[in-house]
């Protein structure tokens, strides 16, 4: 007995060795705690620790420059003796309205993390304390200044440090809002009339295409924060134009600050805030300095595009289905007079027009609000797409005769414009927006990225035109009674074209069933087919027993048992999705790898490193995780390059991918090895086996892998 107390005791003690503690300080408006990276740490070795600030609801705090008023939170230190501390890192802010005052800021929740730096001489299993005394002002109605002693409690250890997987993700988020500090981007400055003006000019490299961006300079006071930035792009430029506060002659020499963009500066996804530091010179290059043009020339060839590109709409493949409904709809009132056919048309089109415009303004908002979101963007939901599936396969059962849509709620279909009204023809062009927006028919792109960084009266204006053409070939069959005439008219054929049109709804649900195996793994397609098992029990019962012709009490339970029978499951799917789903990664994936990049990557192993190496053989290895933003963005950016696979097949580059997506004690002990506890890390031995490797730095560009490569030839 007296030896099990012992080994209990043992284990207690051992247990609090590896153990980090922090003090948490709760304001009632603010959360603060100070967290770290690792749980253990290594002499000499740098480490990453934040101020974790969280924020009530409505509730801010402030960024290095605070706007119109504020303050920036602060931190004082107390450390052990030889320990050093490095520069708050600032994530990117938000403009945070207060009446008519803006300021920069962060809501929710923000790490303001710190890089510290232990001295050599520490013992193993020695435990450090750190502390800090952090002041803040929080914001809502009212200003409160607050402050609070933070601490953190780490052990010392020989080995590499140990992770701490509660912060590991918020880490590599914060780190994803850092702005880059370096950049293949050409930045220049001037001032004109009373507006700064900078010029961001790509890279060759660069594919992607900037919308709206705003610059926030890190210097207080020198422009007008709330006044609206100007944004264009000129020829192959961005220009910003931001509204000074101050005279030309009380401006810095240099410009220093941020630009931080809703898409990002590597490409769809990356990063979206650049740091920049440029001199402010009298006048640009004639390169950048180069106007667009007439802007309205440029916005009427925008509202073209997008009128031909709503009309080329109605022929792709995922608005198909719903053409079948118009159709329909078109044979039927080819009988009735030209007013009420006309009536029909005009509906239609504003049900359209109505959906571009709501769909228009959620995008709009959504992206204001910071969230990187295309044209399709309600596809992205997997919440959406179980919704549109069981829509459609609703129309589908419907055409098949299972059971009379025309009398049912779900009725925007073929009966409904000739029994209720404009009622069905709205509906019937909302149907169609709603399924045509995932499509990019050709002349939309570019009109659509022309809207999206435009302001945002005129991108509902190029949104409206391209609503206009999508439904201008309905509006033209209604309004013409001449062309009505070409029209087959009614008859017994059309209950076999109405089938027919069943099974293209039915390969729509197919291809939305694989979009949703794309997003939520194929879990969520099977408990989708069961659903969609139970909406067509529930329209048998309807058609069944539901119709008109059956007693009213019959009709009425059918009905009610129908709909339970297609509501129910869906809603408990739905609610439930993200317990069912799991999003499939490829990162793990060698032959995934190599299928997206065209880089044969094998599993990382430290012994294969070991056995190329010997062989004389270059290695490049790729630590990386599924969760960690940058490493994906360079994937796409640097591995996703023609020169970069070319490169690597040319010096026979044996490429690794060090996978750290799930904790690894291997990948842990090499990242140490390399002074590192995070990722991403990319590392280039060549085939001496007695050079040292090169380093990568963190954000890569095709032209950093390539420069790296040529020091190996």
């Amino acid at each position: 007995m007296r030896h099990f107390v012992q080994i209990y005791w043992l284990i207690f003690i051992l247990s609090l060795s590896s153990m980090t503690t922090a003090s948490v300080v709760n304001t009632g408006q603010v959360e603060a705690e100070l967290v770290s990276e690792v749980k253990t740490i290594r002499p000499a070795q740098p480490f990453w620790v934040a101020l974790r600030l969280k924020m009530a609801p409505h509730w801010h705090v402030y960024w290095i420059n605070p706007g119109d008023a504020g303050q920036a939170p602060s931190v004082e230190w107390t450390l052990p003796e030889g320990f050093q501390t490095g520069e708050i890192q600032w994530p990117y802010p938000k403009r945070v309205w207060m009446d008519e005052f803006v300021n920069f800021g962060y809501e929710d929740e923000v790490l303001l993390m710190v890089q510290i730096t232990p001295p050599n001489n520490l013992d193993p299993e020695q435990v450090v304390e750190l502390k800090a005394a952090a002041d803040w002002l929080v914001c809502k109605d009212v200003c409160i200044p607050e402050s609070g002693e933070v601490s953190l409690t780490l052990t010392v250890q020989d080995g590499p440090p140990e992770t701490d997987p509660q912060w590991l993700k918020a880490f590599a988020e914060t780190r994803s809002r850092l702005p880059l500090t370096q950049s293949d981007w050409q930045i220049e400055a001037a001032v004109e009339d009373t507006s700064l003006v900078i010029v961001a000019t790509p890279p060759t490299w660069f594919s992607g295409t900037l919308s709206k961006t705003i610059f926030f300079p890190y210097e207080e006071f020198l422009i007008h924060n709330a006044a609206e930035q100007g944004f264009e792009k000129t020829g192959g430029s961005y220009r910003i134009m931001v509204p000074l506060a101050v005279a030309k002659a009380d401006l810095p020499e240099k410009m220093a600050g941020i630009l931080v963009t809703d898409s990002g500066w590597r490409g769809e996804g990356s990063e979206k805030a650049l740091e920049i530091d440029v001199p402010v010179a009298t006048k640009l290059s004639a390169a950048s300095g180069a106007q667009s043009g007439n802007g309205l020339k440029s916005l009427l060839l925008a509202l073209g595009f997008a009128f031909m590109g709503g009309i080329i709409l109605n022929l792709m493949p995922c608005v198909l289905p719903v053409l079948s409904l118009k159709i329909l709809s078109f044979v039927q009132q080819a009988g009735e007079d030209r007013k009420k056919v006309f009536h029909h048309g005009l509906m239609f089109t504003f049900g359209v027009l109505a959906s571009f415009w709501v769909l228009a303004g959620a995008l709009l908002l959504l992206r204001a609000g910071g969230e990187q979101l295309g044209w399709g963007f309600q596809l992205q939901s997997p919440s959406f797409i179980v919704f549109l599936a069981v829509f459609l396969f609703l129309f589908g059962l419907s055409l098949f005769g299972v059971f009379e849509i025309g009398t049912s709620l779900m009725g925007v279909g073929q009966n409904v414009p000739a029994k209720s009204g404009g009622f069905g023809s709205f509906m019937s062009g909302v149907t169609a927006t709603v399924v045509a927006t995932p499509c990019t028919a050709p002349f939309m792109g570019s009109a659509l990225g022309f809207a999206l960084s435009q302001p945002a009266l005129v991108a509902m204006l190029i949104f409206t035109s391209l609503g206009m053409g999508m439904a201008a070939p309905y509006v033209v069959l209604a309004s013409s009674p001449a062309l009505m005439r070409f029209v087959p008219k009614p008859g017994l054929w059309m209950e076999s074209l109405k089938q027919f049109m069943g099974f293209l709804l039915m390969a729509t649900v197919i291809w939305l069933a694989w979009v949703l195996g794309n997003q939520a793994g194929v879990n969520a397609v099977v408990l989708l087919l069961f659903v969609l098992l139970f909406v067509s029990v529930g329209g048998w019962i309807l058609g069944r027993w539901g119709s008109p012709v059956k007693e009213k009490h019959t009709r009425l339970t059918a009905q009610v048992g129908a709909v339970l029978l297609i509501l129910v499951p869906l809603y408990l799917f739905i609610a439930n999705l993200d317990l069912f789903a799991v999003t499939p990664s490829s990162n793990g994936n060698p032959a995934a790898a190599k299928s997206a990049e065209g880089i044969a990557w094998q599993p990382f192993s430290p012994q294969l490193v070991q056995d190329l190496r010997s062989e004389g053989k270059p290695v490049f290895i790729d630590f990386t995780a599924s969760w960690c933003l940058s490493c994906q963005v360079n994937k796409k950016v640097a591995f996703g390059s023609e020169e970069v696979q070319k490169a690597f097949s040319r010096l026979g580059v044996n490429a690794l991918i060090a996978d750290w997506t799930s904790r690894d004690e291997t990948i842990t002990r090499a990242l140490a090895e390399f002074g590192r506890n995070s990722v991403p890390l990319y590392v280039l031995y060549s085939s001496d086996p007695n050079r040292e490797p090169i380093i990568l730095p963190e954000l890569i560009t095709p032209g950093i892998v390539l420069d790296a490569l040529k020091e190996i030839e």
